[in-house]
């Protein structure tokens, strides 16, 4: 099974980083439009330091990292998922707490800048990725059981004919007629 809404959501979630790392990197606005671009208006004018390098350098690696693990999580779900779920698994679960922690981050160090209203846009997005991550755990646990359903139904249907075969075996002894499919005159 494809999966789709994995696959989809790890490039949806790459993008919206490497948009925000790239937007940080703006040496008028900085983290101030990165914050823009999250629903949050902030004054350049009432809160200085928003464009030092010491504040949007780190950030935009923090944002690009992520970003790059998205990425990676998105080239392991469509290449790889098949050989080793398990990878994938423990790539997105990486990829989804690093953006959860840059996000932290950044409502941490919002708050130390006394900027108001950065809690509710900050919860917006960890409530995005929540329900992202939910979405991806759901999709990978059908995937999983369908397969163990498929590998039970060949399971099943190996035990059916095996004992078919036995007992028609038993049967054709018992009578003391040669079985009828024998060959090579065991």
């Amino acid at each position: 099974m494809r999966h789709v809404l994995t696959s989809f959501l790890a490039l949806h979630w790459a993008i919206v980083f490497a948009l925000l790392a790239y937007i940080c990197i703006d040496g008028n606005r900085g983290v101030a439009a990165a914050l823009a671009v999250l629903g949050l208006e902030v004054e350049n004018g009432r809160i200085t330091g928003l464009e030092n390098a010491a504040i949007v350098a780190p950030l935009a690696i923090a944002l690009l990292v992520v970003a790059v693990l998205f990425c990676w999580a998105f080239v392991e779900t469509l290449i790889n998922i098949a050989a080793s779920p398990d990878a994938t698994d423990s790539v997105v679960r990486i990829a989804f707490i690093s953006a959860s922690a840059v996000l932290s981050l950044v409502l941490v160090g919002g708050a130390a800048q006394g900027i108001d209203g950065l809690f509710m846009v900050v919860a917006v997005q960890l409530t995005a990725l929540l329900a992202s991550y939910v979405a991806v755990l759901a999709e990978q646990r059908t995937a999983r059981v369908e397969a163990f359903a498929a590998d039970t139904e060949v399971r099943a249907t190996a035990h059916v004919m095996a004992r078919g075969a036995a007992h028609s075996s038993l049967l054709s002894r018992i009578s003391g007629r040669p079985e009828a499919n024998l060959r090579d005159g065991r």
